[in-house]
């Protein structure tokens, strides 16, 4: 039986200042790991980092889009990736270091018994650093009210630091999930969930980015408002594929 192997998906816009920091801190924590670097075009240069990385280490791989598409696209165009690769485990990651790569070892263990780790900032308390109230308080309750309205007994459902074994995104219709940001995290679960995979939680501890600037608008946390509302409805219905 071959090595199993684990994909890092990073999209980055703009992450000049941490792609290369971030790859070299996930890749010598296990021999399974491989890194995909899906980026937006960013004016910064974060691509042709990328480009040099992956001519540098052939564990890493770059995917370039043509403009700044959203978070869901991205990753949308990773897991289609990893699939025709045949990764078995396939990560979601932020390039920030708000994501701690301390925690990797973690996911890998608990893979092994469930189709998709959660890695939880409110699992065990609230665990977030650097974070004014404002915005953690809007975040522990936009979970609460994902909790209510789906269903799903997810205590973060809108964390974005996760593992899914690759049979779980081949079994999601991925060219349906049309979210991005808050919702598209609370989709993949919601789909992940309906179709009765595994799902686990580990605690985290979440560090506001260290470098760069923050992706979150008034926009994302619109669409999740409304998007939980579309989620609970089309899987009443049959239709969450």
């Amino acid at each position: 039986m071959s090595q199993q192997r684990a994909l890092i998906i990073f999209p980055t816009y703009n992450e000049r200042d941490n792609i290369e920091k971030i790859v070299h801190a996930v890749l010598p924590l296990d021999a399974r790991i491989h890194v995909l670097i899906v980026d937006d075009n960013s004016p910064d240069g974060t691509g042709e980092i990328a480009d040099r990385l992956a001519s540098e280490e052939p564990k890493v791989s770059v995917l370039h889009r043509d403009k700044k598409d959203g978070l869901g696209r991205a990753y949308i165009a990773g897991f289609h990736w990893a699939i025709e690769n045949e990764y078995d485990f396939v990560f979601e990651m932020d390039a920030d270091f708000s994501h701690g790569p301390e925690y990797i070892k973690d996911f890998l263990r608990e893979i092994q018994n469930y189709d998709l780790v959660l890695g939880s900032r409110y699992i065990s308390g609230v665990n977030v650093i650097n974070w004014p109230m404002s915005r953690l308080l809007l975040s522990y309750f936009a979970n609460v009210y994902t909790r209510i309205i789906t269903g799903m007994p997810i205590r973060d459902a809108t964390g974005g630091f996760k593992c899914f074994r690759r049979q779980v995104l081949e079994a999601i219709d991925l060219d349906a999930v049309t979210s991005s940001g808050y919702s598209f995290q609370i989709e993949m679960s919601m789909r992940a969930w309906r179709k009765g995979f595994r799902i686990h939680e580990i605690p985290i501890v979440f560090v506001d980015r260290i470098a760069g600037s923050s992706k979150m608008s008034k926009k994302i946390m619109r669409e999740a408002i409304w998007m939980v509302w579309w989620l609970r409805i089309r899987s009443m219905l049959g239709k969450l594929n």
